[in-house]
């Protein structure tokens, strides 16, 4: 990721086209062909009314000519992110999306719940948070 980040080949920005990458999420990889798939239109309107009202949140990834390469969206509580879907359409497009965020949130003593641990997310410095203070930050959260 530091040789990706360092050719500047991607550029990021946050909550410039949340629907965009809400609906990518739901048709990349044909998702969206799925009869099951859980990301239909109904969730995608109540995640958009979530964004409207400051409580979802998206990172996009353009690429060197302005295009929608990769993302992520979730739900925000104070300064803990919630993932729920991510995308990529070009090479770590999404990976790059979750390393801005981080560094974004890096220091505001929040959390980012990917919900999957993963090779990797710890090799991204990730690392589980065993329960009792994972429900520390998320209780100092509500208050």
């Amino acid at each position: 990721m530091r040789n990706l980040i360092r050719k500047r080949k991607y550029t990021f920005s946050f909550n410039e086209a949340f629907e965009h990458v809400i609906e990518c999420c739901s048709k990349v990889d044909y998702r969206d062909d799925d009869i099951f798939a859980w990301l239909g239109p109904d969730i995608i309107k109540a995640y958009t009314n979530l964004h409207e009202m400051g409580y979802a949140s998206s990172v996009e990834v353009w690429d060197e000519e302005n295009y929608l390469v990769g993302g992520l969206y979730g739900v925000t509580i104070g300064n803990c992110f919630f993932g729920e879907s991510m995308f990529s359409f070009a090479p770590s497009a999404s990976k790059f999306a979750l390393v801005a965020l981080a560094q974004a949130m890096k220091g505001n003593g929040g959390i980012i719940d990917c919900q999957y641990e993963t090779d990797h997310l710890l090799s991204m410095g990730g690392r589980h948070i065993p329960y009792e203070e994972y429900m520390k930050i998320i209780s100092q959260e509500s208050r």
